[in-house]
């Protein structure tokens, strides 16, 4: 089972970025995905979730209104579409599954699987 992050960049604040999640290896249309990202010297936290059964997100207040996370089961892919970016915003983005099929909230520690991360750097 894998997940792998790719999207991530350097971009202005203000600007936009897709970050991509591509499965493989478990039935990915089972699980509830989820984004996480880690800033330098800080804990991970979880941004954003969307469920398997209803579609149903979830979102952090600090980026409520600028992501919107999305899923395609037929390209196995989760997605993380990030608008009005900011510099509070550089941090490494992972996705990542604690296996149940809907946004649990547990947090980082109960997640099964993890991708490798994609960097985004927002510059003022």
């Amino acid at each position: 089972a894998q997940l792998v992050e790719s999207g991530g960049g350097l971009v202005h604040g203000g600007g936009s970025l897709r970050l991509s999640c591509a499965a493989s290896g478990f039935t990915f249309e089972y699980y509830a995905i989820a984004w996480f990202r880690q800033a330098p010297g800080k804990q991970r936290e979880t941004i954003s979730c969307i469920s398997s059964v209803d579609g149903q997100t979830f979102y952090a207040d600090s980026v409520k209104g600028r992501f919107t996370i999305s899923r395609d089961t037929a390209k196995i892919t989760a997605y993380l579409q990030m608008d009005s970016l900011k510099p509070e915003d550089t941090a490494i983005y992972y996705c990542g599954t604690d296996l149940l099929d809907y946004c649990s909230g547990r947090g980082p520690s109960y997640v099964a699987l993890w991708g490798q991360g994609t960097p985004v750097t927002v510059s003022s």
